[in-house]
């Protein structure tokens, strides 16, 4: 397994965005809730990175913070049976992208990604992304969110209507 961290999302953004700062933080960022709570922005600017496999294929995919991917969606966008489509378990994502489930950032992998991004992210100014760490993000614009990650951007997200939450809930990052 890849020991990847802040470090290494640092050393990408240095080069491809100079200028860029990851921030580490006492609070954790590890869900989208938690990340926006931590930088005090609206939970839509929080990009959520997650993982899926179409096909058993690898693909990230960047998520609002207030919406989730809609596997009919992206079966369309990608022509393929939503049924062979499915989310990452954690062990995948930690061996595929080289971090840990809730320190994924959109950039900076173990393995060359192909990267959708939710087209809704484009309504904020400045986005939040992981940093490689359950506690370290970095601020990125739409735009250079596109440009460094190399993304199609794409409708495929819905509203994430919050429901009863229970102790085995799903945190959403």
């Amino acid at each position: 397994m890849s020991g990847r961290g802040p470090q290494d999302v640092q050393a990408f953004l240095d080069q491809h965005l100079p200028g860029t700062a990851v921030r580490v933080l006492e609070q954790s960022t590890a869900t989208a809730p938690e990340a926006a709570a931590a930088v005090g922005c609206p939970l839509g600017a929080i990009v959520k990175s997650l993982l899926f496999l179409a096909d058993g294929d690898p693909r990230l995919v960047l998520v609002a913070g207030d919406r989730k991917a809609d596997q009919r969606l992206l079966a369309g966008l990608w022509g393929i049976s939503r049924k062979r489509i499915r989310i990452a378990d954690p062990e995948m994502v930690q061996q595929v992208t080289g971090f840990e489930v809730g320190a994924v950032p959109p950039v900076a992998h173990a393995t060359p990604l192909p990267v959708w991004i939710d087209a809704s992210l484009a309504r904020y100014e400045i986005l939040w992304a992981a940093a490689g760490a359950r506690n370290a993000l970095f601020p990125i614009t739409f735009t250079d969110l596109v440009r460094i990650t190399g993304g199609t951007v794409a409708a495929f997200t819905v509203e994430d209507r919050p429901v009863e939450q229970g102790p085995d809930a799903d945190p959403g990052h």
